[in-house]
């Protein structure tokens, strides 16, 4: 008798994911989910442990790629076409399930109807994580409403064109935690094949071809980038550049803006600090000293994003943490 067709595919896309992996592999497995789900793992060619940790868990459906074809969003659209259930939820190497309700979490908002195509779930991050990124990924998903509920977004009949902003936020969406129809990635509204923010630009255009989103902040996942100093400014350029290349609007901001901005977030983290009960007693000074190195590192990267000659291709990827990660991963193959 054939095993029934799983309604959901949980997809994790790997490369030098190691670190995390056996913990998310092992949430994932714990789910309680109303259906029949699968696990399908994309590597891009990882030189780590990775593989061999994947190969203690013989239900992963595995399927390998150079690092030199993976791309943020052809890679997403390579395993719509590989998965078999209904629905397709994403998850980075990096991104662990909080409870074992979390995939029906993600589901559950495509009952609401088919025009609903695409849910989003909540970031936590880690504890370790360093404040500025703490603090404006706790805001950054605090602004789409209280964690006990799901949130819709549609366009209806607003016009965006005087309002862009708006729909930056309204269309905010990220593929470390997400799901999607897969008929709707296959057939329909495929990932666009950018550089970077593909995720951001899928939000968008779904919104303004008239399909509904869902935030669902009880489909959470323990997430935040393991970054160091100068990592950090480096990640924010590509943060910027991306938005740019994708249509997004950055504005170029004075020199006396960016003080001003560098300086509120200075002062407002600092107090953050010191009444933030994840942070210990004796780490507090190290992050109140290094509070505003921070700051300064993110919004000097900010600035040269902002200005930066899209079509400078050198000068990107000079300053361009995902340009340095690649260089290494084709090093690393003797490619």
């Amino acid at each position: 008798m054939a095993e029934p067709a799983p309604r959901a595919t949980v997809v994790i896309l790997t490369f030098n994911g190691a670190v995390y992996l056996r913990e998310i592999l092992e949430a994932v497995f714990r789910q309680r989910f109303d259906g029949v789900f699968e696990v399908l793992v994309i590597d891009s060619g990882s030189t780590d442990s990775t593989l061999e940790i994947l190969a203690q868990f013989p239900e992963v459906r595995l399927h390998q790629i150079p690092n030199s074809e993976f791309g943020h969003g052809r890679t997403r659209n390579l395993a719509a076409t590989l998965a078999r259930g209904e629905f397709v939820a994403f998850l980075t190497h990096d991104a662990i399930p909080l409870t074992d309700r979390w995939l029906h979490h993600m589901i559950d908002p495509f009952e609401l109807g088919p025009q609903l195509v695409a849910v989003v779930g909540r970031q936590v991050p880690r504890p370790r994580c360093i404040p500025v990124m703490k603090y404006e990924i706790n805001a950054s998903f605090a602004r789409y409403g209280p964690e006990h509920s799901v949130h819709v977004s549609q366009r209806g009949d607003f016009d965006f064109t005087e309002h862009p902003a708006l729909l930056d936020m309204l269309g905010f969406y990220s593929d470390v935690n997400s799901a999607a129809r897969r008929h709707f990635l296959v057939s329909v509204m495929p990932y666009r094949d950018v550089r970077y923010a593909e995720d951001q630009l899928f939000g968008r255009e779904l919104l303004l071809a008239g399909y509904r989103k869902a935030y669902a902040p009880q489909g959470a996942v323990l997430h935040s980038n393991d970054v160091t100093f100068a990592e950090y400014g480096l990640r924010i350029f590509d943060e910027t550049v991306g938005l740019r290349e994708v249509g997004f609007t950055v504005p170029r901001l004075t020199r006396w803006q960016l003080a001003k901005y560098a300086t509120r977030g200075m002062l407002a983290d600092s107090r953050r600090i010191l009444h933030d009960p994840t942070i210990g007693r004796k780490r507090k000074p190290y992050w109140w000293i290094m509070n505003p190195a921070y700051h300064l590192q993110k919004w000097r990267a900010y600035a040269a994003a902002s200005s930066i000659d899209l079509d400078d291709s050198e000068s990107i990827g000079a300053r361009s943490l995902e340009y340095r990660r690649k260089r290494s991963a084709s090093d690393a193959s003797g490619g």
